[in-house]
This record gives C-alpha cells, sequence and structure tokens, in this order.
C-alpha cells in the first residue's frame, strides 16, 4: 500500500552524500520542533547548508542508517539573514569562497551579500585582496549555483523530470535553463530522452508559434529517431515530409522543406540519392552506413596469407576434436585462412558451431590472437560455454562507457587505440545493427581478421539497420552458407521443424507422445494462459523432470491477455506467490519479490556489479541480461539482482530498468537459448505474426519446445513471410551503386 505524500521544511545542516552524476543526494535538515537533523534523500543537486527547502514526499527506513524522508519533490529557498547566508557561503557551496572569505563580505554587505554576487560583483573590489579576476569568478560559480536551483524549479512548475537537472547542466552549464525556455525541443535529445509530445506542449506553452522553425526542425529529427527506434536507417524525403506534416497537423509538407535544408546544412541530418531514392538520414546513421560500407568492401578485397600446409592442418584439427568435416565445413575453415572478412550462416542442426571452433582452433595455431564476440550477454555467455574460452558482449570489448561531460556513450578502442587483437570472432551477427557494426570495425586494427556468424532467418536487430540480410545480399564478402542438415540433429523434431518453417512448410502438429516439438490446442487466450502457467509450474517439472527454472515462457507481444505483461503476473502468481518470509518492492503495477525472474531492458553502462566468487568488480548490465532478485531493502528502497554471478544494486528509482522475465517476448529472446520453451501461439498485432518470429522462437529451444495456442495463427505464421521493409542502402553501397 502506497503511502500518503507527506510535507517536510527544513534547513540544510549538512550534505552527507551528493552523486554529481544524476544529483542524488544525502542530507541532514534541521527541521523546526526536532532535537536532531533528520535525514533527508532524493535527486537534490546543487543543494548546499544554509539552503531552505520544502520537501514532499515519505518516510522510510534503512536498515543501518534508520528513518529517512525520501523526497520526490523540493521547493529550494535561498538563505536570507545575515546569520543563514554566513553559514550558506561558509559551507562552500560557492568555489573560491571559504569560511574567512564568507566572513568578511557577510561583515561588509550583511543581507545584500547574495545580490551583490548575483548582480553586483564590482563592488566586491572595494574589499582588499579582489581582483577583477577573482569577483567575476565568485560571481560566475554563485550564479551557476542559483541557476541549478532555478532549472530543478522550472522543471516542476512544468511536470518534466528533475532528473532531467543534472544532464542538461553537463550539456549546457549555467545556461541550460535560458537554453531550454530559449528552445524547448532540445529536450528531445537522445540524452534526456523527452517524448516529442511534451517538449512541444512546454513550446506551446512558453509561446512557440506552430511554424517556429525550432519545432519544425525537432519535429523532423523526432520522425527520423523513431523511425531508426523501428529499424530504419533513412526515410526517404517524401515520407518523412508527409510524416511530420501529420505530426504537426500541418496542411501538408511543403512548409517543411526549409526546416529539412537546414537540418542537413547544420550536419544534424545527411541528404543524399541512394538507389535512386531521395534519402534522409539523421548525421550519425548515415555516417555509420558510409563507414561500414567502406571498410567491408575494402576487407573484401583483402587476401590474407594462408598457413602453409593447410590441408595438414585442417587434418590435424579434425582429429583433435574427433570429427570429419563435411565439405562445407571445410570450405568454411580455409576462406578464414585466406581471408580479412567472411560470413558463416546457417540454420540449427548444420554444423555451424563445429565450423566456428574450427575457425578458432586453426586461428589460434597460426599464433592469432583471437576475441571472441556477441552482441547481448546471454550470446556472448553461450558462445564462451561453446568454444570452451571467454566471450564478450562487443561493448564490452570495445570497453563502452559514458562521457560524463556529453552524456553520450564512447568506446575506450577506436582508430586513435585499436583492439589488439588479430581476429574477431562474432556470433548472432543478425542481432547488430549498423551503428554497432560501425563502432567494431572503427576498433579494429587495420590488418585485423573478421568473421562474422550468425543465422538469416532470424529477426533482425532491434537498432537500425538489416545486417547481416545487407551483407549476405550484397553479395561481395567472402562467404559459406551451411545448409546441409547433420542426421543426428535431424532426429531433433526442433531442428526439423525449424527448417520448415523456414521454407514456409507447416511442421507436423499432432502430437505423439514422445520426441521434443509439441503443439497444444487452446483457441481462447484464457485457457492458453492457464495451460501455460499449468506447464511451467507443475507439468514439465512432474512429467519430464524440467525445473520451472528452466523453463522460459515466450510471446510474440508484451500487450494483451496473452502478452508478456499478464504472462508474467500470472507465472509470478504461481512460481513466487506473495510470502511474508520474501520481502518484495512495488514500482508502477510491477511487484519485485525475493527470488524472481528479471530482466534488463536497457543499457546502463555505468551500473556497477560485483562477482565475489570471482572477486572482480566492473561497470555496465545490458538490455536482455535476465538474473535473480537475491536481496530486497528492509525498507523497499532498492534490490539486487544476480546476472550469472555478478550482483548489481539497483536504487528505487532505477527500477524502471527491469521487468519480469518469466515470459518474455521472442524479440527479447534473440541471441538466446533454453533448455525449454513455452510459445504461446496466439493472437496479436500482424506485423508480430511472422514467419521470422515463429523461426526464431523455436530454435531458442535446446531440448523441449511446446506451442500453446491456436493452431491457425501457428499455421498464419508459417506463411506471412512478409517482414516489415527496413529501410537501409548498405547492400547498395557494397555494391558501388
Amino acid at each position: 500500500m502506497e503511502q500518503t505524500p507527506e510535507k517536510l521544511d527544513g534547513r540544510v545542516e549538512q550534505v552527507v552524500f551528493r552523486n554529481e552524476e544524476n544529483g542524488y543526494s544525502v542530507l541532514r535538515l534541521r527541521v523546526e520542533g526536532e532535537e536532531e537533523p533528520v535525514t533527508a534523500v532524493g535527486c537534490l543537486p546543487g543543494v548546499s547548508p544554509g539552503e531552505s527547502l520544502s520537501l514532499t514526499g515519505t518516510w522510510t527506513h534503512h536498515p543501518a542508517y534508520g528513518a529517512q524522508f525520501k523526497a520526490k519533490t523540493a521547493e529550494r529557498r535561498m538563505p536570507s539573514g545575515a546569520a543563514a547566508i554566513l553559514e550558506y557561503l561558509s559551507s562552500g557551496a560557492v568555489k573560491g569562497v571559504g569560511a574567512i572569505t564568507a566572513r568578511r563580505l557577510v561583515e561588509e554587505f550583511g543581507e545584500d551579500t547574495l545580490d551583490v554576487l548575483e548582480n553586483h560583483p564590482t563592488k566586491l573590489l572595494a574589499l582588499p585582496g579582489f581582483s577583477i579576476k577573482r569577483a567575476r569568478d565568485i560571481s560566475h560559480n554563485f550564479r551557476a549555483q542559483l541557476g541549478m536551483g532555478r532549472l530543478l524549479d522550472f522543471l516542476r512548475r512544468y511536470d518534466l523530470p528533475v532528473d532531467l537537472a543534472m544532464p542538461l547542466y553537463r550539456l549546457y552549464g549555467e545556461e541550460a535553463l535560458e537554453e531550454v525556455k530559449g528552445n524547448p525541443y532540445l529536450l528531445t535529445r537522445p540524452e534526456l530522452e523527452v517524448p516529442f509530445p511534451a517538449a512541444d506542449a512546454l513550446a506551446v506553452s512558453l509561446g512557440v508559434d506552430a511554424t517556429d522553425p525550432q519545432r519544425l526542425e525537432a519535429a523532423l529529427l523526432f520522425e527520423l529517431r523513431h523511425n531508426a527506434g523501428n529499424g530504419h536507417t533513412f526515410l526517404t524525403a517524401d515520407k518523412l515530409l508527409e510524416a511530420t506534416a501529420r505530426l504537426l497537423s500541418l496542411e501538408g509538407p511543403a512548409s517543411l522543406l526549409g526546416a529539412l535544408e537546414d537540418l542537413t546544412r547544420s550536419g544534424q541530418a545527411a541528404r543524399e540519392t541512394v538507389m535512386g531514392l531521395d534519402c534522409v538520414y539523421l548525421a550519425e546513421l548515415h555516417e555509420a552506413e558510409v563507414h561500414v560500407a567502406a571498410r567491408l568492401e575494402e576487407m573484401s578485397r583483402m587476401e590474407m596469407e594462408a598457413p602453409a600446409e593447410l590441408e595438414r592442418t585442417l587434418a590435424d584439427i579434425q582429429a583433435a576434436q574427433g570429427l570429419t568435416y563435411a565439405p562445407q565445413q571445410v570450405q568454411a575453415v580455409e576462406l578464414a585462412a585466406r581471408s580479412q572478412v567472411m560470413l558463416l550462416t546457417g540454420g540449427p542442426g548444420t554444423g555451424k558451431t563445429t565450423s566456428l571452433r574450427g575457425v578458432l582452433t586453426l586461428f589460434e595455431r597460426m599464433g592469432l590472437e583471437t576475441a571472441l564476440a556477441a552482441p547481448t550477454g546471454r550470446a556472448a555467455k553461450r558462445l564462451g560455454e561453446l568454444c570452451g574460452r571467454e566471450a564478450y558482449t562487443i561493448h564490452r570489448l570495445l570497453e563502452a562507457h559514458f562521457d560524463g561531460k556529453t552524456g553520450k556513450l564512447v568506446f575506450s578502442h577506436d582508430q586513435s587505440d585499436p583492439l589488439k587483437a588479430d581476429a574477431v570472432i562474432v556470433d548472432e551477427t543478425s542481432m547488430v545493427d549498423i551503428s554497432l557494426m560501425s563502432d567494431l570495425l572503427a576498433g579494429l586494427r587495420g590488418e585485423a581478421r573478421l568473421v562474422l556468424v550468425g543465422d538469416p532467418n532470424q529477426l533482425p536487430s532491434v537498432g537500425p539497420g538489416a545486417l547481416l540480410a545487407d551483407l549476405l545480399r550484397s553479395g561481395i564478402l567472402p562467404s559459406v552458407s551451411l545448409e546441409t542438415v547433420f542426421r543426428q540433429a535431424a532426429r531433433s523434431a526442433i531442428v526439423r521443424s525449424a527448417h520448415e518453417i523456414h521454407h514456409g512448410v507447416l511442421p507436423q502438429l499432432k502430437n505423439r507422445g514422445e520426441g521434443d516439438f509439441f503443439f497444444l490446442s487452446r483457441v481462447k487466450s484464457d485457457q492458453a494462459v492457464d495451460t501455460i502457467v499449468e506447464l511451467v509450474g507443475r507439468r514439465l517439472p512432474e512429467n519430464m523432470g524440467i525445473p520451472s527454472a528452466q523453463v522460459q515462457v515466450l510471446s510474440p507481444t508484451r500487450k494483451g491477455p496473452t502478452g508478456t505483461v499478464e504472462l508474467n503476473r500470472r507465472l509470478q502468481e504461481a512460481l513466487n506467490p506473495p510470502d511474508p518470509q520474501k520481502p518484495q518492492r512495488a514500482y508502477g503495477s510491477q511487484v519485485f519479490r525475493l527470488g524472481d525472474r528479471v530482466m534488463q531492458v536497457k543499457n546502463n553502462y555505468d551500473a556497477m556489479w560485483t562477482d565475489r566468487a570471482k572477486n572482480e568488480s566492473g561497470l555496465g548490465v545490458f538490455n536482455g541480461d535476465i538474473g535473480h532478485v537475491v536481496d530486497v531493502s528492509e525498507d523497499g528502497a532498492g534490490l539486487t539482482v544476480d546476472f550469472d554471478g555478478r550482483q548489481v544494486f539497483y536504487p528505487g528509482d532505477a527500477l524502471n530498468e527491469l521487468e519480469l522475465a518469466y515470459a518474455v517476448t521472442v524479440h527479447k529472446a534473440q541471441g538466446s537459448e533454453y533448455p525449454a520453451v513455452v510459445f504461446a501461439c496466439v493472437e496479436a498485432a500482424p506485423m508480430l505474426l511472422t514467419r521470422s518470429v515463429l523461426y526464431t522462437a523455436v530454435t531458442r529451444a535446446r531440448s523441449l519446445f511446446v506451442a500453446v495456442g491456436d493452431k491457425r495463427v501457428f499455421a498464419r505464421m508459417v506463411e506471412n513471410d512478409r517482414p516489415q521493409r527496413r529501410y537501409s542502402a548498405l547492400a547498395a553501397r557494397l555494391r558501388g551503386e
């Protein structure tokens, strides 16, 4: 049950802790009527001793620090009266003013001291030891302090998140408030993530005209970013102008032409004719696509020196592995020996893993330092297990981190400091978007080799581009496509069904009581959900010996009666119900309970993890990582999640990065493999009921796949081989068109 917000008025006596990145602070407040100062916590950037605060929030109990007031909102009041001003300035709140200088200022100017610092800094020259430069510096620092308070007040007045204050201040300094007032649409920058409608509403309230160039340019950029989120690297100019005109309720696109020209002139967008199309890109996506095409085309023409007696080396590798390679597998390893870049593709059961191990062994025998990488943490873990050595996410390999000044993601390894690796093998390439591939190529030494491995029939990347499909379609990269399903693999109905689905053939759905592929017909949604919960909670553990923890439920959609949101609610209720011995923390409509399976749903490069077993620590948890809640603070303020041994603490305001993960969408399951998969095969949006979604769901299962739902939906998914087209020009650029 949520507490009723309370109000707390007090004067700041001490700043115990402050995170300069996000403004989270722990303060000691002197409250009238209280003998001892009270502790207040929350997003309170820039607050200093001597200031008066009016806070609204709730009381919580920290297991180590006792009672704390958790502030949701704060109204700041600068100190008044000579004594309070002296305390404020003596605290070091204003850079350049210490205790002695503070006393001299207050003795000279009294209650007018703060007004002098803000508006009349030349009056400071009357004091001994004050030069023009020192007076200006102190005044500048004080105005910066005031600016943060006014920025916070502005954000609260317009119902904008107060945690925007720190990133805005990093971007614009003491001019942040004036910058926002001058152009409210800068809030839609990727680093700030304010939705366009919210920024537009603010702009209207500040009197921005409907045809103001700032508004038009911001709307065009919003449409480009929105469609990049749907996988497009560009939009044709006519589609962009039409969509933006609808967004802004303009009569037609003609009024946007000047704004589009201004965006390209300023370098925020790029416009180019490719494939006969008038294409408009976000500048960074245009740069990425051009870079990837140029670098891969150059690498594709480079023939590397193969080791002497390659045939004998291949025979030795096969003997060591106790295998005899099929002709295509031999071809793959030989191609890796001679090529700087190559593609290795294939579906389940075609020997892709064996070929990958062969390439890795060959590189090691050639004395090449080889790095293994994948787009997600789970995919990297699986790759490492298959190859018997450590694999990294691409972000971790390149040492991703946020630039505190710009708020942007940067990589330690790029053209100026490339990776030491002589070769990089990337698995699950279908999941890599155009921007990440550009960053990876920038981090490779000029002579380094690159092997890209993937299944082209899986879903494309969540981010912009259709990388693997474009590389194959271009036809210019050396490649081997493994197509023959090995006899042993063909015994699996999962493997057979996946290949049948790929070829548009409806698999055998009549259950014979044996095998690893089953379909349970449940036409009604409520019946399907009941059956899924029963399978995971009782039938699979009791009848097939598969623990619930090894079963992953997949759905095409988040929404609706069989979407992941409702499935997670029901599965949590069945598998981890409320218990007085299990602390929990509510966040929005979700409840996180001790023992829950959860997923990280956005990249957080600054989250700190610790691995006590390995005595290691580091930064970064990534979209799609799945773990378990292993601790919930007694006061409910936060919780700790274990991601395969790496433990991460989430304070209450970071719980928006987590979702329950008893059920996940097929898109979120990309790159993962589970012992058993239960798939909700039910009605959803037509764009989600596609062959590639079904194929990806089936190929996530290692030992058992059970579909529950409507056979007609299953058949429709097999037939629907019309995935949404993605605007990408990579293939054309590679071909030089």
